[in-house]
């Protein structure tokens, strides 16, 4: 480990590891490291992906896709079920990934690209040069370290406590926590080419359930709910084990992990003199569903461009480094994320029997696509009861 990096990269996720190694591409001198002691590991997300959002980054690789989709199912909190075939759903239905596989081989390609990786390595504080970034203070398998950079990148996923030390506001409402619990399951008879969604309050309130082929006859089985919801009896793993209970009850959980996912809205500033901040850390999880790989991945390598561009200047204040923040909010993703916000804003407040008549409404129109915005734009044709409601949702989003 060198005293000196043109990048410090804090995290390593899929945005630590993109911005890692497109920053070495790049020529710089590049860090990455990682407080745990593996890569990949816990694994703290479902791992799916889809089939067009993995290509922009690399091509479907046997040693990390668990599992390939075809199709997908929703299921009301009634128990009617729709389904939506490969056709329909498109960009909707891909891949569940292996991440303890997926996050080292992103991290063996940054460090091919000529990164340094250092892992069991915790940032403890920011150092500052009056107002900017200039690196951090660092523990190195319990050994004290000081690295100056020319620009850090926070990608230290929800937690962010970089950012924070750094001055940035990253709280999250209690009511935008994703309160999330998950086993691996072996032994339970699944479709294993089709994603489930459960939906519903006395299932997931504020949130939903979700089953995500591994295999044959292993998935992951989860449940994320509001965490204004979270409570003694009724926390996310309370609602895991009594649908285990129900649906799988010979199922043997060989994983279990629980934490949060913010389904908040991004940080209204994602840079700072000397820092940018990418992937979990810069909340740019899809509000929705709760899914951060390919945002991360997205915004990880959009802010080592911005970052080269940035040292090759000779500049890495806050407003040189200001275009990454309207980058990633202009794009496709960015645009995404803050129509999701209001979307799911509005589903969290419906009530059982309303999600029972989107559904069902749902199932009897012929979908060219499974879209949010299709959604919306079909929901409002087949049921007049939320026209209005849906219709001055779908008409601010278009």
């Amino acid at each position: 480990m060198k005293n000196k990096y043109d990048v410090l990269v804090i995290g390593g996720g899929p945005a630590g590891a993109l911005a890692a190694k497109t920053a070495a591409e790049k020529g710089l001198s590049v860090c990455l490291v990682e407080k745990r002691p593996a890569i990949g590991a816990p694994v703290r997300c479902a791992e799916g992906i889809g089939r067009e959002a993995l290509a922009e980054f690399t091509d479907p690789d046997p040693r990390f896709i668990s599992a390939e989709m075809t199709g997908a199912a929703i299921v009301a909190p009634d128990g009617f079920t729709m389904r939506l075939e490969s056709a329909m759903a498109g960009n909707k239905v891909g891949y569940i990934l292996d991440r303890k596989v997926f996050d080292r081989e992103l991290v063996w390609r940054a460090a091919d690209a000529g990164a340094d990786v250092f892992v069991k390595t915790r940032a403890t504080a920011p150092i500052r040069d009056g107002k900017k970034i200039a690196g951090a203070h660092l523990e190195f398998c319990g050994e004290k370290r000081t690295v100056k950079a020319d620009v850090v990148i926070a990608a230290d996923g929800v937690e962010s406590k970089f950012s924070k030390w750094c001055g940035i506001d990253t709280t999250v409402p209690v009511r935008e926590i994703m309160s999330s619990a998950q086993y691996v399951l072996t032994d339970i008879d699944i479709d294993p080419q089709a994603t489930i969604f459960y939906l519903g309050n006395e299932v997931a309130p504020e949130g939903y359930l979700w089953i995500f082929p591994k295999g044959k006859r292993a998935a992951n089985v989860g449940v994320g709910i509001s965490g204004r919801k979270s409570g003694k009896g009724h926390r996310a793993k309370d609602y895991l084990d009594r649908f285990v209970k129900r649906q799988f009850p010979d199922g043997k959980a060989i994983e279990c992990i629980v934490g949060g996912v913010s389904v908040c809205e991004p940080l209204q500033e994602t840079v700072a003199d000397g820092l940018l901040i990418a992937g979990d850390a810069a909340r740019v999880v899809d509000p929705l569903t709760g899914g951060g790989i390919y945002n991360g991945m997205f915004t990880g390598r959009l802010a080592a461009e911005v970052a080269a561009k940035c040292i090759g200047n000779g500049n890495c204040s806050k407003n040189a480094l200001m275009p990454y923040d309207a980058a990633w909010r202009a794009s496709k993703m960015g645009r995404t994320i803050a129509r999701n916000y209001q979307i799911k804003e509005f589903l969290i407040k419906l009530s059982d029997e309303k999600l029972n008549d989107i559904i069902h409404s749902l199932a009897k129109v012929n979908l060219k696509e499974f879209s949010t915005l299709s959604l919306i734009k079909e929901i409002t044709k087949a049921n007049p009861k939320l026209m209005l409601e849906l219709g001055a949702l779908a008409a601010s989003l278009r």
